[in-house]
């Protein structure tokens, strides 16, 4: 059983994006091809806004994050951005607005409850390349490109480098920041941006095979284990084991716990309650 959300034509830049849920997956599609999906303002709100009501969807294990068209997300809406030029201000006020909505959907992926994938075909550039990393995993059709190439236009990737820098190795990240160069699948997967390449196609039908797998965990372990990992990621070695201890500890009272050890002993599947 799901549930497909469908956005009328008229609509489609008010809400440039479709959700579908099935089997406690919830795969969210930026469908705004005119802007190769770009972090238009209308796109910010959208998925934000989405994102605020998987959060609170207790039927929800995991989330896909796909795209239509020939690009995944083609970063920030250039052509918006320009518009505001001719605000009294220049535009002062609206860019800086514009990268605190940006910056905090960002960390709205990564404080969701439910792990996200990526799945990306065609290309994940800027800002869209900082949507690839913030997600928890990534697969990535064997053609798909990703670039920070904001250097090539006298705008450094500044935020996207936020998110590249805590998913590559600091020389990674730097060559892809400071040369703006397209790198290939191939490439993204060396560095660590993306956990997986599939052939040309069916990024998205690995990412569902990933998302049935984990789908099939307790929802309660997953969001403990997803909110862990980011905050001892912050921490000192000794404060990260402490807290880690912590949680690891209060996880073992949770009813989900003791079924699954429980299933696990007496060989059979466990009946998850998510709590």
């Amino acid at each position: 059983m799901g549930f497909e959300q469908h956005v009328p034509a008229a609509d489609q830049a008010a809400f440039p994006l479709r959700r579908a849920d099935a089997d406690g997956i919830a795969t969210i599609t930026l469908d705004h091809a005119p802007s190769r999906n770009a972090l238009s303002d209308a796109m910010i709100a959208a998925l934000s806004d989405t994102l605020d009501s998987i959060a609170e969807d207790r039927g929800i294990r995991v989330v896909i994050l796909t795209a239509e068209g020939p690009a995944f997300c083609a970063g920030h809406h250039l052509k918006e951005m320009t518009a505001r030029r001719a605000d009294p201000d220049g535009g002062a006020a609206y860019f800086a607005d514009l990268m605190q909505r940006c910056s905090a959907l960002m960390q709205k992926i990564v404080a969701l409850p439910q792990p996200v994938i990526a799945s990306v075909e065609g290309v994940a550039t800027a800002a869209g390349c900082q949507l690839v990393a913030s997600c928890d995993l990534a697969v990535a059709g064997a053609k798909a490109r990703f670039a920070t190439p904001g250097v090539n236009i006298g705008l450094f990737c500044s935020t996207p480098m936020v998110a590249l820098s805590r998913n590559l190795a600091n020389k990674h990240a730097m060559e892809m920041l400071l040369l703006g160069e397209l790198a290939d699948a191939e490439t993204a997967h060396r560095f660590g941006l993306v956990n997986r390449v599939a052939p040309e196609g069916e990024a998205l039908a690995q990412a569902r095979a990933m998302a049935t797998t984990i789908a099939s965990k307790s929802g309660h372990t997953l969001a403990i284990g997803k909110r862990a990992f980011y905050a001892q990621r912050e921490m000192g070695l000794e404060e990260a084991y402490d807290y880690a201890a912590k949680v690891m500890a209060e996880n073992m009272m949770a009813r989900d716990a003791e079924e699954g050890i429980g299933a696990f002993i007496e060989k059979r599947e466990p009946r998850w309650q998510g709590r």
